[in-house]
C-alpha cells in the first residue's frame, strides 16, 4: 500500500526567502524535450523584419482568455526575485528578469483557469493555511511580519497568495487528470533496485538544475539568457530562486534539485560535465537535447555505501578571545602561543582544566554531524582521532579556537531507497513530463491579448 502524496508541479516562482510550501519529489531527470520543430514552417534564410518590435517596452496589462494581469501584478511578483539576489541587477537584467516573470503569470493564470473549467476549487481557507506556514517558516508564526515584509521589498500578501493559489489549484488536477494514468510496474522497479544494487560503491551525485528549452529558432537568444544567469549565480545569485523562476524543467518547483542521481541517469552532456564537478561548482550553460542547463554539484557520495561525512562527533571547542584593540600581527602572536598550549593539553579529560590554565573558554557539544561543518573543517575532522586538535582558526576581531575530538559515531551503512521510494520516483517523472505538455497545450489555445 503506498501513501498518499502530492504531485510536484512544473513551477514555482517562490523566492529563496521563502521555504518550500508543497511537498514534492524530484529526483530523476525528467526534461520532457519539445518535439516540435521548425521544418513544417517556411522561414527564408535572408528574411527582412517588417516593423518593430521592442520586447522591452512595458504593457500596463495582459488579458488572459479574459482574466487581466496587471502592470502591478508583475511588479509585485518581481520584487519577491528581486528580493532573493544578493546582487543588484543592471536596468537590461531587471527588465529580463520581468519579462520571465510575466511569462511564469500567464501559465499561473492557465492554470488557474483550468481548474476552474474542472470544477476543481481550492478552499480559501487552505491558501491561508498555506500562507500561514510560511510565516510560521520564516516569521516565527507571525503572519502580520511576512505582511510588512512583503509589503517593505514591493511585494504584497495578495500576490503570493495568488502563487499559492496557482500552486494548489495545479497540483490538484494534475492528481485527478494526469496521475491516475500514469502506470509503474512491479517489473521496471525491481529492475531499478537491481541496477542500484549493482552499481554499489560507485559515485552518485545531488545535482541542482537550470534547464532552458530552445529550438533553432531561438537557440542563440537562450544560450545569451543562459550566460547571463550564470553570470547572475557567480555573483551570488540564488541557484534555487533562479531555478524556480527561470527553469523548465520539473524540478522547478523544488528549487532545481534533482536529487541524488547516477551519471547514467543523465543525459550524456551532462554526466560527462558532472563527472569532473567539485562540490559547489557551477558549470553551464551546457547543451543537451532540446535546450541548455546549467549545473550545480550539491553534494557527492558512493552508492549505497555510508558517507564518512554523515558521522556524528563529540567536540569541544577552546577558543580564546582577543581584545577588541588586538592588530593582525599581535594576533598571529597570541595565536601561535594558543597553539602551543593546546600541544599541551592530554586528550579531552584534561581539556576543561588546560583551558582555564590558557585563559580560555571551552564549550561541549556531543551531536556535530561532519557535513554540517564548514568546508575548510570537513577534511580535517575526517582525518582527526580521539583526542587530537584541529589547527587554530578565527581572526584578530573574534579570537582564536581548536576543535577537539572527544568522540565518533560512525555513519550507518546507505541501503537505499525502498521499493516504494523508486515506485513513486518514477511515477512522479512522469506525471511532470505529461504536466508539461498538459501547460503546453493550454498555452496553445489560450487567447492572450497585450495591452
Amino acid at each position: 500500500m503506498k501513501t498518499q502524496r502530492k504531485t510536484p508541479s512544473r513551477r514555482v516562482a517562490f523566492c529563496a526567502a521563502f521555504a518550500v510550501l508543497l511537498s514534492s519529489v524530484g529526483i530523476a531527470h525528467a526534461q520532457d524535450s519539445d518535439e516540435e520543430t521548425t521544418s513544417a514552417l517556411s522561414i527564408p534564410q535572408d528574411l527582412k523584419i517588417f516593423g518593430e518590435n521592442d520586447p522591452n517596452v512595458r504593457r500596463a496589462a495582459v488579458r488572459v482568455n479574459g482574466d487581466i494581469i496587471t502592470g502591478t501584478d508583475i511588479d509585485q511578483r518581481l520584487a519577491l526575485v528581486l528580493a532573493a539576489n544578493t546582487q543588484p541587477m543592471s536596468p537590461e537584467e531587471t527588465e529580463r528578469l520581468r519579462l520571465q516573470v510575466l511569462r511564469n503569470l500567464i501559465d499561473e493564470t492557465l492554470e488557474i483557469q483550468e481548474a476552474k473549467a474542472q470544477e476543481i476549487q481550492v478552499d480559501p481557507a487552505e491558501i491561508e493555511q498555506t500562507y500561514a506556514r510560511v510565516a510560521a517558516q520564516n516569521f516565527g508564526q507571525n503572519t502580520q511580519a511576512m505582511d510588512e515584509y512583503l509589503g517593505r521589498i514591493g511585494s504584497s500578501p495578495t500576490s503570493l497568495k495568488r502563487q499559492i493559489e496557482g500552486e494548489l489549484a495545479w497540483q490538484r488536477l494534475l492528481r485527478r487528470n494526469v496521475q491516475p494514468y500514469v502506470n509503474v510496474s512491479e517489473e521496471e522497479v525491481n529492475e531499478l533496485l537491481a541496477r542500484l544494487k549493482a552499481s554499489r560503491g560507485t559515485s552518485e551525485y545531488r545535482i541542482g538544475e537550470i534547464y532552458l528549452s530552445a529550438n533553432s529558432a531561438n537557440r542563440a537568444s537562450v544560450f545569451e539568457n543562459a550566460k547571463r544567469i550564470v553570470e547572475q549565480l557567480s555573483q551570488g545569485g540564488s541557484f534555487v530562486a533562479y531555478a524556480r523562476q527561470f527553469s523548465e524543467a520539473s524540478t522547478a518547483a523544488v528549487g532545481g534539485d534533482l536529487g541524488w542521481v547516477r551519471l547514467a541517469q543523465l543525459p550524456t552532456e551532462l554526466a560527462t560535465v558532472a563527472r569532473d564537478m567539485d562540490r559547489g561548482q557551477l558549470v553551464g550553460p551546457v547543451e543537451v537535447p532540446g535546450g541548455f542547463s546549467i549545473i550545480y554539484l550539491i553534494d557527492k557520495r558512493q552508492v549505497l555505501m555510508a558517507d564518512p561525512r554523515d558521522a556524528l562527533l563529540s567536540l569541544k571547542q577552546i577558543s580564546l578571545a582577543f581584545p577588541a584593540s588586538t592588530s593582525e600581527q599581535d594576533a598571529q602572536k597570541k595565536a601561535a602561543s594558543f597553539a602551543e598550549g593546546v600541544k599541551r593539553i592530554k586528550g579531552c579529560g584534561d581539556a576543561d582544566s588546560a583551558a582555564d590554565a590558557l585563559g580560555a573558554s571551552i564549550v561541549t557539544n556531543d551531536n556535530v554531524r561532519i557535513r554540517d561543518l564548514p568546508a575548510p573543517l570537513q577534511q580535517l575532522m575526517l582525518s582527526l582521532q580521539v583526542g587530537e586538535t584541529t589547527p587554530p582558526f578565527g581572526s584578530a576581531k573574534e579570537g582564536v579556537s581548536v576543535l577537539m575530538l572527544c568522540g565518533r559515531d560512525e555513519a550507518a551503512t546507505n541501503d537505499g531507497p525502498s521499493f516504494d521510494d523508486l515506485m513513486t520516483q518514477i511515477e512522479d517523472e512522469r506525471v511532470n513530463k505529461r504536466a508539461q505538455r498538459y501547460l503546453r497545450d493550454l498555452r496553445r489555445d489560450a487567447v492572450i491579448e497585450y495591452n
